[in-house]
Formats: structure tokens, C-alpha cells, sequence
């Protein structure tokens, strides 16, 4: 009867003994509680927890993805649309996690929802559209300073989709065409101008030396003398008589 006993108290021990032993992986930590009272953070690796006298939480030190439902945003300029995200962050701090948070999973989803509306909301639809990497760094930045307090960094949020409605598409396809028009008017208004400028440098050298006025002439007769269908007047100066040695006495006495 006693070997009965003693061999029932081996085994409760032994029991005991195994049921106290935790492996936690490397990603892993243990956040133990002493009766109550947080005592410390264990792991990787094999720990020992004291059965009925201390509990212990296991929590992840891998990056967490998830998606940020769509939120209806209206922007700076009065414009609703859809918005979602995905928001990538992890716990650098395992006994804050649990000890400043309930379930720190669900506060910091909650809070990207609310921080994607208030941010977008301060800015008009174009930024939205165009600024995506700016955006992104506005959200993580306030997500971060608000979650540090949780022993949480977020790492990265990024901007999956802006659903815009059918009919802002089609004013915004509107504007785009504007826009085009506009710039292609400046452009052509700007060439005028530049060749308004060169044509006025160009004249105040042809007046400012005849020899190349003289030269002038002689290229527009080149280049108009290969059309033989129209009969042409071609307007001779004086100066350029005289740049040929002939004068019209010259021509009389050649005449006779």
C-alpha cells in the first residue's frame, strides 16, 4: 500500500514536472504572470512556468498584414469616395501589448480605420490620386505614434484603392482634357513668341547690313525659281546694281 502511495506521488510530480515546460519558438515570447503580477518576458526557446502559480502569454513577434475596410471618405473639397488600405505592422514590445491593450490586434485595426479617415479627409481628391506615397507616409506616421504606446510598430500602410463615383470619373476625364488644351495653347503661344523674337533679330540684322539683305534676295529668288507656272516681279535695289558693277548707262550703251 505505502509502494501504491509513493508511486502515485512519482507520478504526480512527474506530471506536474511536465505539464511546467513550454517551447516557444523564435518568433515567439512568453509574457509570465506571478500570481497575478507580471513577473517578466520569457523565450525563445524552453521556459518553465510553475503550474497554479504563474500564467504565461504567448505573443508573436512576426509582421502582421491585414486589410482596412473600405472607408467612406469625404475630402477637403467636398468629394466622397471609397478608401482602402492595408496596414503591416508588428510587436516590439511584448509585455506592453498585453499589459496597455486588451487585445492589441482589434485596438489597432479600429485605429487605422479612424486615422485613414481623418488624414484623407484632410486633403482634396487630386492628392488622393497623386500623392499615394506621401498619403502613405501621413497614415503610418500617425498610426506609429499612437500605437507605440502598445508596444506596436507599424512599419508600412499602403493605399489599395480610391473608388470614385461614375459621374466625378467622367468631370475628372473633363478636367484632364482641359488641362490638355491649356497646356498645348501655352505651348503654342510660346512658340509664337520665340519666333516672333528670332524673325526680330533677324530683321534688325538684315537692316543693319545690306551685303546680307543683298543675300536674302538672292536666296528667296533661288528658291522661287524652280515654280514656272506663275510669272514673277521681283523687286531689284539699287544697291545691289551697284554690288554687280551695273549701272543703267551700262545697260543703254549694251542696248545700242
Amino acid at each position: 500500500m505505502f509502494e501504491l502511495g509513493g508511486l502515485m506521488v512519482v507520478l504526480v510530480i512527474v506530471l506536474l514536472l511536465s505539464s511546467s515546460f513550454r517551447i516557444l519558438r523564435e518568433y515567439e515570447r512568453g509574457v509570465v504572470f506571478m500570481l497575478g503580477r507580471f513577473w517578466r518576458v520569457k523565450g525563445p526557446g524552453l521556459v518553465m512556468v510553475l503550474p497554479g502559480i504563474q500564467q504565461m502569454v504567448r505573443v508573436g513577434l512576426r509582421t502582421v498584414v491585414f486589410d482596412v475596410p473600405s472607408q467612406d471618405v469625404i475630402s477637403r473639397d467636398n468629394v466622397s469616395v471609397k478608401v482602402n488600405a492595408v496596414v503591416y505592422f508588428r510587436v516590439v514590445d511584448p509585455a506592453k501589448c498585453i499589459l496597455q491593450v486588451e487585445d492589441f490586434m482589434a485596438a489597432t485595426s479600429q485605429l487605422a480605420q479612424t486615422t485613414l479617415r481623418s488624414v484623407l479627409g484632410k486633403h482634396e481628391l487630386d492628392q488622393m490620386l497623386a500623392e499615394r506615397e506621401t498619403l502613405n507616409q501621413d497614415i503610418q506616421s500617425a498610426l506609429d505614434a499612437q500605437t507605440d504606446a502598445w508596444g506596436i510598430k507599424v512599419s508600412n500602410v499602403e493605399i489599395k484603392h480610391v473608388d470614385i463615383d461614375e459621374s466625378m470619373v467622367r468631370a475628372i476625364a473633363r478636367q484632364a482634357e482641359a488641362e490638355r488644351e491649356r497646356r498645348a495653347k501655352v505651348i503654342h503661344a510660346e512658340g509664337e513668341l520665340q519666333a516672333s523674337e528670332k524673325l526680330l533679330a533677324a530683321a534688325d540684322i538684315l537692316a543693319s547690313r545690306p551685303q546680307a539683305m543683298q543675300l536674302r534676295y538672292l536666296q528667296t529668288l533661288t528658291g522661287i525659281a524652280g515654280d514656272k507656272s506663275n510669272t514673277i516681279v521681283f523687286p531689284v535695289p539699287g544697291d545691289f546694281m551697284e554690288l554687280l558693277h551695273i549701272t543703267p548707262s551700262a545697260n543703254r550703251d549694251g542696248a545700242r
